[in-house]
């Protein structure tokens, strides 16, 4: 099989951050598959293909971006963020599983910065210590093992990243996460809003966990829950990386 599959991360948002080795994986691309808003960041030109699609056609996009390697394309299979982290790259290779005459294939795997660290990094450093990232979308796991994950995390007093907080299909879903977190660790924590981090909508926003609002987050935000000894220094947020 001569051809190749890349599965790239495109960062958050500002092209500053798309990584060098994704941008000549890009220029070396005759196909570029993924979500329509994602597929868009990329520019169009002589001898690319475009293939954007539905967010909920995971599977389907990993398919299709395997078949046109094996039949001699060099395809590219974009997410945001980085590919590993709630993205393409795990149903790439779930239809891997799924279709072993592909595995001989040319694949990669080109990591991206995800949105926890770029809005960490907007902050300071509310990942200094040890801290979990969790998919509130309940598109593939049911909201119950959503619900006994954030508990666990806040006993272990884990920071928490919360990606896909809030869509219009299940607005409810975060407040219910708010109320959760609220119980196991009163409202003092204190708690991010990243919006849109790294594009030219970027807003951030730094509340406690009592005056966190549902309206506050939407799909293009990332929150950031601090855990016990997250503080404050100045505009600054960070978690200090000696274990309290």
């Amino acid at each position: 099989m001569t051809g190749s599959l890349a599965i790239a991360g495109l960062g958050p948002g500002g092209a500053a951050l798309v990584t060098p080795e994704v941008s000549a994986a890009l220029a070396e691309a005759t196909d570029v598959l993924g979500y329509a808003p994602y597929v868009a960041r990329v520019a169009v030109r002589a001898g690319l293909t475009l293939h954007p699609s539905d967010n909920r056609e995971e599977l389907q996009r990993a398919e299709q971006g395997l078949r046109l390697a094996a039949e001699g394309r060099r395809a590219v299979i974009v997410s945001s963020g980085d590919p590993g982290v709630f993205a393409m790259a795990a149903a790439v290779f779930e239809m891997l599983e799924a279709v072993p005459r592909w595995q001989e294939l040319s694949i990669r795997v080109l990591p991206g910065v995800t949105a926890m660290l770029a809005a960490a990094a907007r902050v300071g450093a509310p990942l200094g210590h040890d801290f979990c990232a969790i998919n509130l979308s309940d598109n593939l796991k049911p909201w119950s093992l959503i619900e006994k994950r954030l508990r666990l995390a806040a006993e272990a007093d884990f920071a928490i990243a919360l990606y896909n907080p809030r869509s219009a299909s299940r607005p409810e879903g975060f407040g219910r996460a708010l109320d959760l977190l609220r119980e196991a660790v009163g409202g003092e924590r204190i708690v991010i809003f990243a919006h849109a981090v790294t594009t030219p909508k970027e807003r951030i926003e730094t509340v406690l966990l009592h005056d966190a609002r549902v309206e506050m987050a939407d799909m293009a935000t990332l929150v950031i829950i601090g855990n016990s000894a997250t503080r404050r220094v100045g505009r600054f947020v960070y978690a200090p990386r000696r274990a309290s």
